[in-house]
């Protein structure tokens, strides 16, 4: 196991001592070890160190108050991600740098992680194999998935970012899709078995720059202006009111940020509300620029993707890309500035 030594910012003494202190004991340790190669929750990392359950969550009550680990409540399920942001954050990645992988506890510690993130991924196998058929004749009715996820690509761009949000997440494909343009991703679902099954996927991918959590896309636990790019991939048609998730979006943009929505034009399949769920069927362009529009952003370009064949039965898949116009002036928005 090998972590990354990111620039580090600088820390007051008492903060500085505060982070040592709480890192600074073999079982905490091991845990920001562990969490740093991704989620697990406390029954994981009871089985991976072999101590009790109060042990374990009380140390990583410690850690969470030192901020240096992230809880995210799932369901009756909490996991638990070494922090990616913040000074202290820094700090521990710093330190796990210089932490001996051949060290004989971190080493049974990675071998047992790594059994438990097999079984991990064949339970989120065997969900995915329970579902799989009806994700196949979906995606049967449309252009190509290839297709699309170039469009997507270059939709995107080459150009590196910082962070991204994928709503909608799912298993984890936009994440994956894009991963080596940015320095982290968060993806969001409702879903635990989702959620599972993206985390299998990004374990798979070996993506410990991502994360996934459960959360409501009206409601987005994010802090505004964090997010370089929020993609929202097939999701638009699953809600009652598109237009508030993407208000929700847009707060979480940085200024000049951008949105990218991947959805179906109107269209008339009706078996979709009842066998797949679907709210809404489909999108008109003009639908979707109003409601991006009213969130504040410029719609940027408009893209349609059409089935080979034509036909009633065949969806056209449509992708928006529009951006934040605010601009970073001097450490301020322009907004701001002109305040």
């Amino acid at each position: 196991m090998t972590f990354s030594a990111p620039p580090i910012a600088t820390l007051a003494s008492d903060d500085l001592v505060d982070v040592l202190r709480a890192g600074g004991e073999p079982t905490r340790m091991r845990l920001l070890a562990l969490l740093a190669g991704g989620d697990l929750t406390v029954k994981d990392l009871t089985a991976i160190l072999g101590q009790s359950q109060p042990r374990i969550s009380r140390h990583l009550k410690l850690l969470v108050e030192a901020g240096l680990v992230d809880r995210f409540p799932e369901g009756s399920w909490v996991y638990y991600r070494l922090r990616d942001d913040g000074a202290a954050a820094g700090l521990v990645r710093l330190v796990l740098a210089a932490l001996d992988g051949d060290d004989l506890a971190i080493r049974r510690d990675r071998e047992r992680a790594e059994a438990v993130k097999r079984d991990h991924a064949e339970a989120a196998a065997r969900y995915f194999a329970a579902n799989a058929s009806d994700w196949a004749a979906l995606r049967s009715l449309h252009v190509d998935e290839r297709e699309v996820e170039a469009a997507i690509l270059a939709a995107v761009g080459e150009r590196p970012f910082g962070a991204l949000l994928d709503l909608g997440t799912g298993t984890g494909r936009m994440i994956e899709l894009i991963a080596g343009r940015f320095d982290r991703a968060v993806g969001i679902d409702q879903s635990h078995d989702m959620l599972a099954v993206a985390r299998a996927e990004l374990d798979r991918a070996g993506l410990t720059n991502a994360r996934v959590q459960q959360g409501d896309v009206y409601s987005l636990n994010l802090a505004r202006d964090t997010f370089d790019l929020v993609t929202v991939h097939q999701v638009l048609h699953y809600l009652d009111d598109p237009a508030r998730a993407l208000r929700e979006a847009a707060r979480t943009l940085r200024p000049g940020g951008r949105l990218l929505i991947v959805d179906f034009a109107p269209h008339g399949l009706e078996f979709l509300r009842d066998a797949h769920a679907h709210r809404r069927l489909g999108f008109t362009h003009q639908e979707i620029a109003r409601a991006l529009e009213g969130a504040g952003l410029e719609v940027i370009s408009i893209r349609d993707l059409s089935a080979p064949s034509t036909g009633a039965d065949r969806l056209t898949v449509t992708l928006w890309l529009a951006r934040d116009p605010r601009l970073l002036v001097a450490g301020t928005t322009a907004s701001e500035s002109l305040a």
